[in-house]
Formats: C-alpha cells, structure tokens, sequence
C-alpha cells in the first residue's frame, strides 16, 4: 500500500541528501508551476541523483536559495566567478550566483503519465534546445498580451463604459 502525503522540502531534505550522497537515487513529485510545461504541479515525478562533477547548461539541479528554501530550476547560464544562472521554465527572472554548495541533488529523468523520459535523451534535448532559444520570443509575447489584457480586458473601466451606451 502506498500512502501518498505531502510533505515540505525541508522535512525531507536530509534524507534526500543521505541518499544521493550515497550513490542512491531519489524519487520526488515536485509542486509549483516554475517548471511547467515540462513538470506539472504535483503531478510529474523526478528522478534524482548526485551530480557528476560540474553541472552543464540546461542541467535541472535541486538547490538551496540564500533564503533557505530550495528550488528546483534549469542552469540557463554561468555568471563570471563560474556559478550557476538559473531560471524556471515557466518563468523569466533569472537567479544568479548559485554555486556547486548550493546543489543538493539534479535531475536524470522524470515520470509523466508512468512513461520515463532521460534527461540525454534525444527528445529532451530537442525540448530543451526549443525551450531555451524561444525563451525571448515567449516572454515577448506574455508581455506584449498582458499589456493588452490590461487595456482592453475586462478591467478597463473605459471599455466598460463603452459597452454600456
């Protein structure tokens, strides 16, 4: 019997470091939208694992923040001193000044639908390639949409008034 429950990151962070650390791997569901589309909120499962060495480009670590909680986004770039530049998919600010202390565990493949998908995999990496290079034509477009929800959308007390005479 399996009893799924909800537990906060900071429950189980020192089994999850016990474990990779020792070579093991660990399975999590993680929460949040910062990853989407490629992790879904409470539903999508990570396999996690020691890294390797240095961490690459597009590599998805588990890390400490500087204010103690822990976030799992994509390596997007290196700042100048060699630490990490992070950024969520579904998202756009970009985290600086993450280093290899800072990285508990990365992910090598994920669980969508039960299907398993590597991170090497050919797909993924076309995924991932496609993900990245579009980024500025993305947030382009969630900006420029934005901008025109707000002044055309249901909220503009102008339009309103329009409407009504």
């Amino acid at each position: 019997m399996f009893l799924n429950k909800e537990v906060a990151m900071s429950a189980v962070i020192d089994i999850i470091k016990e474990k990779v650390e020792s070579g093991g791997t660990v399975t999590y569901t993680p929460n949040g939208t910062s990853m989407l589309p490629m992790l879904r909120d409470g539903e999508d499962v990570v396999v996690l694992s020691k890294p390797k060495g240095r961490l690459h480009l597009f590599d998805i670590p588990l890390y400490k923040r500087r204010d103690g909680s822990y976030a799992l986004h994509r390596i997007v770039n290196f700042d100048a001193d060699g630490s990490y530049v992070l950024c969520g998919d579904n998202q756009f600010a970009l985290e600086h000044g993450v280093k290899d202390s800072d990285v508990v565990a990365v992910v090598t493949a994920f669980y969508r639908g039960g299907k398993s998908y590597s991170v090497n995999s050919f797909s993924y990496r076309i995924y991932v390639n496609f993900w990245y290079y579009t980024r500025l034509l993305r947030h382009s477009y969630r900006f420029g949409t934005s901008r025109i929800s707000r002044k055309f959308g249901k909220g503009n007390k102008n339009s309103d008034e329009k409407n009504t005479h």
